[in-house]
């Protein structure tokens, strides 16, 4: 498997039906590195390094309808995240929300993102609507499992896991994806380089130690990464 870490530097498929409001049983099963996009706020303009981190759901809704698609599969939901440990950032704040505890400084020094695929999460799910006026669902919060839900045993993962990276592209895992996330990650830099369409600017991915050889291979047994 493609290796893709995430480092503090100091500073799909699946279906369009809507996961609905609330707090619900979700399943790692893809990261998705998208490459390096431009993003401005407040006037200050900056390119990042993205990846897309997907989570089937499982449950009923308030109904007590399940939360599948008409095919019968978990319903899907992704969230957008830099790929950066920075303090500020994201996508440490879930992880750190998610394992339960703070990363030390060496396991800040790189984290391989491959650890939380097949791992599940509480997700608390809301409704916003974007600046296009259209309604969406997002991720306001990833947590453990509490150990009562754990006791009574998990569903059975459906997807199969999986890490796309453009280092190391999975052809036919990137035919899956949507056109809209093919296209995006097609105007990286990272993959025109890859691709030879345009002059070498590859913005790479910081290597670091793995979560192997930083120390989580000795964590307890109720952390999940």
């Amino acid at each position: 498997m493609s290796s893709l870490i995430a480092s503090d530097n100091g500073g799909g498929g699946g279906s369009y039906k809507p996961v609905p409001p609330g707090m619900h049983l979700g399943r790692c099963y893809r990261v998705i590195d998208t490459g390096t996009h431009k993003s401005e706020y407040k006037e200050t303009v900056k390119f990042q390094r993205k990846i897309v981190v997907q989570f089937e759901v499982h449950g009923e809704d308030e109904n007590g309808n399940p939360l599948v698609t008409e095919k019968g599969e978990p319903l899907s939901i992704s969230k957008n995240y830099t790929l950066s440990l920075g303090e500020k950032a994201t996508l440490r704040i879930d992880l750190v929300s998610w394992r339960g505890r703070a990363f030390t400084p060496e396991e800040l020094r790189g984290f391989e993102l491959k650890n939380i695929l097949g791992v599940w999460a509480m997700l608390t799910v809301s409704k916003s609507i974007g600046n296009n006026g259209k309604e969406y669902t997002n991720i306001v919060n990833v947590n453990p499992v509490p150990p009562q839900i754990k006791k009574m045993g998990l569903p059975t993962g459906h997807n199969k896991t999986s890490l796309f990276s453009i280092e190391d592209p999975d052809m036919v895992l990137f035919e899956s994806f949507s056109n809209n996330l093919k296209q995006k990650i097609e105007s990286s830099p990272e993959w025109k380089a890859k691709t030879n369409s345009a002059p070498e600017r590859q913005a790479p991915i910081n290597q670091a130690p793995s979560a192997h050889d930083s120390g989580f291979d000795d964590m307890e047994s109720d952390i999940p990464f």
